[in-house]
C-alpha cells in the first residue's frame, strides 16, 4: 500500500512548477538568442544578395557569403609559393627573399610587444588595486580607476597608434605607447577581478594588527594572485606580439609595413612567407611562456 505525505506531496507540486519554469526561461532565451542572431547576421550583410556569372556564362543572384567563399580559396592559392622537389632549396630562397630585412622588422616587432607589455603591466598592476571593489579606499577612486581603464581598452590599437603617430611621427615609439596603453586597460581589468577573487582572510589579519592599506595589499593580495599575473601578462606578450605586427599599417614600426607593402603591390607570396614568420615566431613564445609560467608559478608553491 502506498503512503503518500503532505511533505512528499508538495515535494513534486514544487519540482513539477520549478521544471515548468525552467523550461519556458530555456524558450524564452532561445527564442530572443534566435532573433538577435538574425538581426546581426542581417545588419552584417549575411543575409545580401549579388549577382554572379557562371563558367558558362549565364548570370544568377545568390547569397553574397556564397559568392565570395570560392575567392576567399583562390586568394589562398595565390599566396601558396611554386615549390618543387629539384630546386626545393631554390624555391624556398625566393620565397624567403627578403628575409633579412623581415628578421629585423621581426626583431622590432618583438621588442615592441616586449616593451610594451612593460609598461602595461606596471601600469595595471598598479591600478588594479584601487581598481578592485574589494581593496579601493573609496567609492571615488574606485569609479575614476575603473572609468580609466575602460577608456584606454574600449580605443582600439590602431587608432591609439594613429593618435600617436601625429603625435611623434612615424616609428616603434608610437605602437609602444599605442599597445602599451591598450594592454594596461586590459591587464587592469584582468589584474582588477584577481584581486576580487582572493580570500580577504589574510587582508583582514593585517589589518587587525595594525596593518596599513599598502601592508594589506602587499602582504595579503599579491602572493595570492602572482601566479594569475604571470598567466595574464605572458598571454598579453603573446597578443601584443600579433598586435605589434599589425600596427605598422599606419606607420608605428614592425612587420605590419611589411603586410601593408605586399598587399598594396599584390606579393601574394610574400604574404603567405610574413605569416608564417609570425605564426612560428608565436609557436616559440607560447611554448617558452608556457615554460616560464610552469616554472615560476612552481617556485611560488602554487602550483607546478
Amino acid at each position: 500500500m502506498t503512503v503518500h505525505s503532505p511533505a512528499i506531496d508538495q515535494f513534486e507540486i514544487d519540482y513539477t512548477a520549478a521544471r515548468k519554469a525552467a523550461l519556458r526561461v530555456n524558450l524564452v532565451s532561445t527564442t530572443l538568442f534566435g532573433i538577435c542572431f538574425f538581426f546581426a547576421a542581417w545588419i552584417g550583410g549575411f543575409f545580401d544578395m549579388t549577382d554572379v556569372t557562371l563558367a558558362n556564362g549565364d548570370r544568377v543572384s545568390m547569397w553574397k557569403i556564397w559568392a565570395g567563399l570560392p575567392r576567399l580559396g583562390e586568394y589562398l592559392y595565390k599566396t601558396l609559393p611554386v615549390l618543387r622537389w629539384e630546386t626545393l632549396g631554390a624555391d624556398i630562397a625566393n620565397w624567403f627573399w627578403r628575409w633579412k630585412v623581415w628578421l629585423e622588422l621581426l626583431i622590432e616587432t618583438i621588442l615592441i610587444a616586449y616593451l610594451a607589455t612593460l609598461m602595461g603591466v606596471v601600469g595595471a598592476f598598479l591600478l588594479s588595486f584601487p581598481a578592485s571593489r574589494n581593496l579601493a579606499p573609496n567609492a571615488l577612486v574606485l569609479n575614476l580607476t575603473r572609468r580609466y581603464l575602460e577608456i584606454v581598452r574600449t580605443v582600439p590599437e590602431l587608432v591609439w597608434a594613429l593618435i600617436f603617430v601625429f603625435c611623434f611621427g612615424v616609428g616603434p615609439l608610437a605602437g609602444v605607447l599605442a599597445i602599451g596603453l591598450h594592454s594596461t586597460g586590459a591587464l587592469g581589468k584582468l589584474y582588477s577581478e584577481a584581486n576580487e577573487n582572493a580570500d580577504m582572510r589574510a587582508v583582514e589579519g593585517i589589518r587587525a594588527s595594525g596593518g596599513s592599506w599598502f601592508d594589506q595589499v602587499r602582504y595579503g593580495i599579491v602572493p595570492q594572485v602572482v601566479p594569475n599575473v604571470i598567466s595574464y601578462t605572458l598571454l598579453r606578450f603573446e597578443i601584443n606580439v600579433r598586435s605589434s605586427s599589425i600596427i605598422g599599417f599606419v606607420g608605428a614600426g614592425g612587420l605590419g609595413q611589411e603586410i601593408r607593402v605586399a598587399m598594396s603591390l599584390q606579393e601574394y607570396t610574400d604574404l603567405s612567407a610574413l605569416f608564417i614568420i609570425i605564426f612560428v615566431t608565436v609557436i616559440l613564445i607560447d611554448m617558452i611562456s608556457e615554460k616560464v609560467r610552469h616554472r615560476i608559478i612552481g617556485l611560488t608553491g602554487k602550483g607546478v
